[in-house]
């Protein structure tokens, strides 16, 4: 009897060990098109960095405070939920970065919403605000906000942390937005239509030599402001490609200008430049590929005030400005307004 009773005190032993939950996070994942061969996950007082194989998997095991954490490719972000315990598997393009992550695994419905959320919000605050006035751009962003916080409150399953941290932030993102919108009012006011557009001079061609507006005179020049870390920039490429083809023997020109820079490749000018010539090689980019010497700082995309990507701007055959803030290549208005014109 008092085997048996301390066999049994053994077992339970055991169990309670093998119950006893782990005190660290185990992620893994696999990237399809990597853009890196690491990955970083950080906040204010932890970072992590991840080594990623040849074929895009990724293993590690991290010791966290529960909470936010921003998971990062060496060129695109999202954010992701942690707590000790968590066995989180994650699964990702970089070819449409976020419409395309998926988690399984323990903390899956936590982060499942985190992906869902960025999606509805992009999706619900993308659209033609910037034809508004004040007052109706007032009132749809107050419509916007209604449809978020109903998104928001659905999600009864995921931790409050989370969806509280959401109802939190949603004011800054609509302010945000109406600051975005508004700005693009404000620019169509001082660069009207009809006015002469800001230059681009000797820009590099990625088939060789230069490129200035003043050689496209005589065309529609459609202008493609983008850089090769940009996820909703890369979203459009399918599209312009279209549009492209569509119009080639037509009387527009198709112009992408990259801004690539050094802050994003790791402080290298020649990186960023190198990045951006096999970029548009390996997806064999059509229309006049140019680059911006100075990214951001450069002439042209000051004076068009470009301070978010991708942007878009319309120029008339005799150099003058159609819309300084044109339709994505995505967006059917954008076809309209060329049909309209040529």
């Amino acid at each position: 009897m008092k085997k048996l009773l301390l066999l049994l005190s053994a077992l339970a032993i055991i169990s309670c060990q093998q119950e006893k939950p782990k005190d660290y996070v185990t992620l893994s994942g696999k990237i399809e098109n990597k853009n890196s061969d690491e990955i970083r996950v950080y906040n204010k007082k932890y970072t992590k960095t991840i080594a990623v194989n040849e074929d895009g998997t990724f293993s590690d095991t991290l010791k966290v405070e529960k909470g936010k954490y921003t998971f990062y490719d060496g060129t695109e972000a999202t954010n992701i939920f942690l707590e000790n315990g968590y066995d989180l598997h994650m699964t990702l393009d970089t070819e449409m970065f976020d419409e395309t992550i998926v988690y399984t695994g323990e903390g899956s419905v936590n982060n499942n919403f985190l992906a869902q959320e960025a999606l509805f919000i992009e999706e619900t605050l993308d659209g033609d605000f910037d034809i508004l006035s004040s007052e109706e751009l007032k009132s749809a962003m107050g419509e916007a906000r209604t449809k978020i916080t109903d998104f928001i409150n659905k999600a009864t399953d995921v931790d409050t942390m989370i969806t509280n941290n959401s109802h939190k932030k949603l004011d800054a993102t609509i302010q945000s937005y109406s600051r975005y919108y508004g700005g693009i009012a404000q620019l169509r006011e001082d660069i009207p239509k009809g006015s002469p557009s800001p230059v681009f001079e000797d820009y590099e061609n990625f088939k060789g030599g230069t490129t200035s507006l003043a050689d496209l005179k005589g065309k529609y020049v459609y202008v493609d402001v983008w850089a090769t870390w940009c996820g909703p920039c890369k979203v459009e490429i399918p599209y312009l490609k279209e549009l492209e083809a569509e119009y080639h023997d037509k009387a527009i020109a198709f112009v992408s200008m990259s801004i690539d820079d050094d802050k994003r490749h790791k402080g290298s000018w020649e990186q960023a430049h190198e990045t951006w010539k096999k970029f548009v090689e390996e997806r064999e980019l059509t229309g006049i590929q140019i680059y911006a010497p100075k990214g951001w700082d450069s002439d042209f995309i000051k004076a068009y005030r470009i301070n978010g990507i991708p942007r878009f701007i319309l120029i008339d055959p005799d150099g003058n400005v159609v819309d300084p803030s044109a339709p994505n290549p995505s967006n059917p208005r954008l076809k309209e307004m060329l049909e309209s014109l040529i």
